[in-house]
């Protein structure tokens, strides 16, 4: 009896340890979006460059959590909401991987952008940033806690981040067409704000993970769950 206790206690230790990695790798990729924006508004090239280098550390963790979900579903088979937990956690990891690999991307365009003369005032993509950070925090809040609500509001943000993302377009299509000598940098400016738009995407595919988990209905595509 003693030795059943034992292996309980054990068994949620290891689903402590897949909620404790998710939340690390969640600051982790939070601070590279911070960093790469940093790097951006400071003209910081050598901070630009941290998060490059910074990468590997998520990689390593993505690559950590996976192969810890692997082992619970081969060695413990888990049922029900434990089952859905540890698939969802996969899934989650791999958003999040890519999510550092966007912050990689903005950061080396912002390598390029900073070897130039700066196009114009960076306003709406550090509320991009801090938008995205927002969702990217609130979205691993409603998996740890299966908060429905949250992960709601995560999907409203993605909304404001597209509308964003298309107002920097218009704007710097403007630049563009007013002198083709800022087409280069207004094209760089723009990718980061779609690597932005990109970082929200996977947010929100992670509070629609949460969604799956705690309901077993599929969101991410409206064809899910109907008949044809």
């Amino acid at each position: 009896m003693e030795e059943k206790r034992h292996t309980s206690l054990h068994y949620e230790k290891e689903l402590q340890t897949i909620k404790d990695g998710l939340i690390y790798l969640g600051v982790l990729t939070e601070a590279a979006i911070g960093k790469a924006m940093k790097s951006l508004s400071g003209r910081d090239t050598e901070l630009a460059h941290q998060v490059v280098r910074e990468d590997d550390e998520i990689d390593r963790l993505d690559t950590d959590l996976e192969e810890r979900c692997i082992k619970i579903l081969a060695l413990r088979q888990p049922a029900a909401i434990d089952l859905r937990f540890i698939t969802t956690a996969i899934k989650i990891t791999g958003h999040l991987e890519r999510i550092g690999d966007m912050a990689v991307n903005i950061a080396e365009k912002v390598m390029r952008l900073n070897e130039e003369p700066q196009l114009k005032p960076y306003i709406d993509l550090p509320r991009m940033s801090e938008l995205v950070g927002n969702m990217i925090r609130d979205s691993l809040d409603s998996f740890i806690n299966s908060d429905l609500e949250k992960a709601e509001q995560v999907r409203r943000l993605e909304q404001v981040i597209d509308d964003l993302n298309e107002q920097i377009f218009r704007e710097l299509l403007t630049f563009m067409m007013e002198d083709s000598k800022n087409i280069h940098r207004a094209l760089l400016v723009m990718q980061i704000s779609k690597n932005m738009e990109r970082i929200a995407d996977h947010a929100k595919g992670i509070a629609d993970m949460v969604t799956y988990m705690v309901t077993g209905n599929c969101v991410r595509h409206q064809s899910c769950g109907m008949t044809t």
